[in-house]
């Protein structure tokens, strides 16, 4: 029996986080009996997540402890969680056991044929591609996600979980928190390497476990030069540029907001913006033809795929400016962003919101050198403050100091410490065919931003 089997109560701390939530309803959909807090809930103004939670049957407190009894068998934390907080410390008086979100995450991947999805971009894109084309296939499988899929919200839930009748289980292997060596999976996916959140020889030596770990196939991009180094087998591995690999994408053109390609030289069609989406796509189709399905099924059930919450997702048309929202949060995910959007609009105005003071500390050199090349003549690049969710932190690097060092290789930055100001300048200056992109993690808030500049702009 797997550790998460045993306990019948489960109480979340920080709940409406997206990997929180997703363990939260996957759990409460087998049957067992889930409640939780967050210090975003409150009883006068509810968030839609709590009273999506509260339909569901899984109760919602403030974070004060109120939650917190007898009556709860396990209390679960995230590494965000400090051992200050008042409900980890009142679960420590009651003598509550306390499990890690990952701990769990893996306990439960160990009763199901998972697949899991890893690298430092793109995990929860392919993840939603991989659910959407079995699903499609008629698969049945579950998945918990860092983000919502837009055929599950429209069915009114969150859209990051869901609970199918096969043994098949769809998961992200986060590297960030070194959670990723827990998982023991059917078949595991490398999408890329980038320098996020920990340097290269760290990562390389996490994903090398996350390898060791994989007890069926383990799948790599092998047309990214780190993920590349831990390539095994070339017939399940996957390349965009045309090297030689099991399954290969070639002919990528986008046109509006749909992509095609030729994956082992069958027709790809998608609705959605990207080379990047390339990658993702030919990762999925890998991963699902190691379950059993032919890539034409797979193509087939990509051409209805809806996407996911804040992944280049179209917010709105505004006098004919097209408003994007996107989950971007470091350097290669907001060139990729902006990429994408350039073949779109004539001109591009991307703007950026750190998310935290440590990642901005550690990776600021990136954002100063590589997004600037990464804009024509024509795109602008828009700097706001750091996004700072509380807690103790070193406010050792800002965007202050990131925009001058901007501006000494490309004009084209503009630095609105506060957000709202920038609003008059891009009503001024946006005209019909342009693009406005808005990037960042972690603030619950930038999505109503992307909606509020569409309702400014028209």
């Amino acid at each position: 029996m797997e550790v998460f089997e045993k306990y019948n109560h489960f109480f979340f701390v920080g709940i409406a986080g997206t990997g929180m939530s997703a363990i939260a309803q996957y759990l409460k959909g087998i049957g067992k009996k889930v409640s939780g807090s967050d210090r975003l809930f409150s009883q006068d103004k509810k968030m839609l997540i709590q009273e999506q939670f509260e339909k569901m049957g899984i109760n919602c407190f403030f974070q004060d402890a109120s939650g917190v009894d007898k009556d709860v068998d396990v209390i679960v934390i995230s590494t965000a969680i400090e051992e200050t907080n008042i409900e980890l410390k009142k679960a420590r008086q009651l003598g509550i056991p306390v499990m890690k979100r990952s701990e769990l995450l893996a306990s439960i991947s160990k009763t199901k044929k998972t697949i899991a999805v890893g690298g430092t971009s793109g995990k929860s894109t392919t993840s939603a591609m991989i659910f959407h084309i079995l699903q499609t296939c008629g698969v049945k499988p579950s998945i918990m996600s860092g983000a919502g899929l837009t055929s599950l919200q429209e069915k009114g839930l969150p859209g990051n979980a869901w609970v199918g009748d096969s043994e098949w289980l769809v998961i992200e292997a986060d590297e960030s928190d070194g959670s990723i060596v827990n998982y023991i999976s059917e078949i595991s996916l490398l999408l890329n390497v980038d320098r996020d959140h920990k340097e290269y020889d760290e990562l390389l030596e996490l994903f090398s476990e996350f390898k060791k770990h994989t007890v069926g196939r383990f799948i790599v991009n092998r047309s990214h030069p780190m993920s590349k180094k831990l390539s095994q087998n070339k017939a399940f591995d996957f390349s965009s540029n045309g090297e030689e690999a099991g399954f290969v994408s070639t002919d990528f053109k986008q046109e509006g907001f749909s992509i095609s390609f030729k994956c082992n030289d069958i027709e790809v069609k998608m609705p959605l913006i990207g080379r990047h989406n390339m990658e993702n796509a030919t990762a999925a189709i890998a991963a699902c033809q190691a379950v059993g399905l032919t890539i034409e099924d797979c193509a087939k059930a990509l051409e209805n795929y809806k996407g996911i919450y804040r992944r280049t997702q179209l917010a709105g048309i505004a006098n004919g400016i097209y408003v994007i929202d996107d989950f971007a949060h470091n350097p290669a995910e907001v060139v990729c962003a902006i990429k994408a959007s350039q073949a779109v609009g004539k001109r591009v105005f991307a703007w950026f919101q750190p998310h935290g003071f440590g990642p901005l500390k550690f990776m600021h050199k990136e954002i100063e050198t590589d997004i600037p090349e990464a804009l024509r003549k024509t795109d602008v690049f828009l700097l706001s403050d750091v996004y700072y969710a509380g807690g103790t932190v070193t406010k050792e690097y800002t965007s202050t100091e990131v925009a001058t060092e901007m501006l000494k290789r490309n004009n084209n930055i503009e630095f609105f410490p506060n957000r709202k100001d920038m609003l008059p300048y891009l009503k001024h200056e946006c005209k019909e065919g342009d693009v406005i992109i808005i990037m960042g993690a972690r603030d619950t808030t930038l999505s109503d931003f992307a909606k509020e500049i569409v309702e400014y702009l028209a």
